[in-house]
């Protein structure tokens, strides 16, 4: 049985986000067995998925079990090759290949749903990586109606959200041409990073962001539109955005930090940044923000932290600042920071403050 066959509706419904569709394509994606017949056509209520979750946001990536030059080359014919980002065709298993995709894509695994028509290749991936959802292609249609796979909103940074990951694909392929230290391969960015309070538009892409952030995120709590707006018009909180963009172009809205400024120590509340950022140093910069302002203001500052599990590179970033650990009751933290020693921004970035 595979995995929507097992789970009951109510269970599928509390799964998190679908960042990632991975595909095959024989009889799934398209109709027969490409070596067979080079001329296979694709199947158009596999076309409109592919184009409506492209349009809300949700990436695609392939594993198949294929020659890869003749695959690509029949996507691209059908117009479909663009949608697809590190496609991994090959001969190898398809858990390998999920594997891979998550990897290249920055993403976590429990992210990817795989859609295949073969009931070994989806029991297989449900054994080798038990993370992904696994979606018999006949199924489709009722598993994108469930709530992994429908947003609340439909953001500006959703509708580009295939474009910045083609644009990380160029960051990337300069990053391994260059010969030199990460920090001199950052300075060729031009990277500029803006922070400013919310307003009002950017707040159903701050909800997604507590939505969609796993890995840099401090407590992994959520907020709806509603709480976000709630907490950008009180006066006892700061509910910053940062933005992020350089010469490939822009990273879309990448962080967020909420810090309750009603008394005499800041409360840092929730920190997060877009995966998609990790290797560029920005949390630590919003950090250092967020204590400079503190600082400013005559305040102390403490951090709320929760121990996902998966978000060690987080509290990492408050370590390197200089927070300690005040308390610890199970998973939850209170860091403190004596705001003594506070990091400007790095040589290659240009910070602007809204």
């Amino acid at each position: 049985m595979t995995q929507v066959d097992v789970i009951d509706e109510h269970e599928f419904q509390q799964l998190g986000r679908v960042k990632c569709v991975v595909w095959d394509l024989d009889h799934t994606v398209w109709d027969g067995i490409l070596l067979e017949d080079d001329e296979v056509v694709a199947r158009s209520e596999i076309v409109d998925a592919i184009r409506r979750l492209d349009s809300i946001g949700v990436l695609h990536s392939i594993a198949s079990r294929n020659d890869h030059g003749a695959a690509m080359h029949r996507l691209e014919q059908l117009g479909l090759a663009d949608y697809f980002l590190a496609p991994q065709i090959s001969w190898n298993p398809k858990s390998q290949a999920v594997r891979e995709i998550a990897a290249a894509l920055n993403i976590g695994i429990d992210t990817l749903a795989f859609v295949d028509d073969q009931p070994f290749e989806l029991e297989e991936v449900r054994y080798h990586a038990p993370e992904v959802l696994t979606v018999p292609v006949e199924r489709l249609a009722w598993a994108m109606a469930q709530p992994a796979f429908t947003p609340r909103f439909v953001t500006q940074d959703a509708r580009q959200r295939r474009g910045l990951y083609r644009a990380n694909e160029g960051r990337t392929h300069a990053e391994r041409e260059f010969e030199g230290t990460n920090e001199e391969f950052l300075a060729t960015l031009g990277l500029r990073l803006t922070i400013a309070p919310a307003r009002t538009g950017d707040l159903e892409r701050a909800e997604e962001l507590t939505v969609r952030t796993n890995q840099l995120n401090s407590t992994g709590r959520t907020f709806d539109y509603a709480e976000l707006d709630r907490l950008r018009q009180s006066p006892d909180h700061l509910l910053l955005v940062a933005g992020l963009e350089d010469r490939f172009g822009s990273y879309g809205t990448i962080g967020l930090a909420l810090v309750d400024t009603s008394t005499s120590t800041w409360r840092l509340e929730l920190l997060l940044m877009s995966c998609r950022v990790v290797s560029r140093g920005v949390g630590t910069v919003v950090l250092n923000h967020v204590m400079r302002r503190a600082r400013n203001a005559g305040a102390d500052l403490v951090a709320d932290f929760v121990h996902t599990g998966r978000n060690r590179v987080m509290f990492v970033t408050y370590m390197f600042a200089g927070f300690t650990e005040r308390s610890r009751a199970g998973d939850v933290s209170e860091l403190h920071s004596t705001l003594e020693h506070i990091q400007d921004p790095p040589a290659y970035l240009v910070l602007e403050l809204g």
